[in-house]
């Protein structure tokens, strides 16, 4: 993570309409498939915006490779009973591994989901989210230092030593307009990453959330044919 994406995400990603909706998405996922008094890991957790959420569920081990974020992370959960940051991750284990927006900032993204799989423990879980589409590529990902965006049969191959449970594209009733968007700005060069990483206005943004949010509310019945990114939940096959 740049410094700039780091202060964008700190200013930002309390309110902003994209990480809530998004934050109550997993909220759902994980309560569907997955038992409490788990042992979590938030690996690559930015600026922390799944953190309490994911507290609900278990104990929070908050692994964070950027420096400055890391020790923002460390300074917010000092002394608090069921966080704890780690500046490497070793041999422990966990129930669950959470990669939110994630594997698009790795460039061996297979040999990272490898090294990920002997941290489970038996019948644990992955649950990853990711941009979807590589059409849609433009500056905002090149300027977050995303090595690609992806499609469900790429996402299947990386994880097909796993059961899968859940994989769906999300972010579906957007789809339409910001895809518009991407291409309208890809075509016209125009750089537009602070525009939509900045929280916009509260009437807007309470629209973009509510909209995003009722995604929460089906996305354990159905799986959506196409969206902005793309949400799966893997089981480790012991």
């Amino acid at each position: 993570m740049e410094n700039s994406a780091y202060n964008r995400h700190i200013d930002n990603f309390s309110k902003h309409w994209w990480a809530q909706a998004r934050k109550k998405i997993f909220y759902e996922i994980i309560k569907k498939n997955l038992k409490k008094n788990l042992n979590i890991l938030d690996f690559g957790s930015g600026s922390g915006a799944n953190i309490e959420m994911l507290s609900k569920f278990g104990f929070v081990n908050i692994y964070e490779p950027h420096i400055k974020t890391r020790k923002y992370l460390k300074s917010k959960y000092k002394n608090k009973i069921k966080f704890k940051v780690l500046s490497k991750i070793g041999n422990n284990k966990f129930d669950l591994i959470l990669l939110a927006d994630v594997l698009e900032h790795i460039k061996k993204d297979k040999n990272q989901i490898k090294i990920l799989e002997k941290n489970l423990n038996k019948n644990g879980c992955i649950l990853i989210t990711v941009p979807a589409y590589q059409f849609l590529f433009s500056t905002k990902d090149i300027l977050l230092k995303h090595y690609r965006r992806y499609n469900k049969n790429e996402i299947k191959k990386i994880f097909k030593k796993f059961h899968t449970v859940k994989l769906t594209y999300f972010n579906f009733f957007l789809f339409p307009f910001i895809a518009l968007t991407i291409i309208f700005c890809k075509v016209l060069k125009i750089k537009f990453i602070k525009i939509v990483e900045n929280t916009p206005n509260n009437i807007i943004n309470k629209i973009l959330l509510r909209i995003f949010s009722i995604e929460k509310k089906i996305i354990n019945i159905i799986n959506f044919p196409c969206g902005v990114s793309i949400l799966g939940l893997f089981k480790k096959n012991d």
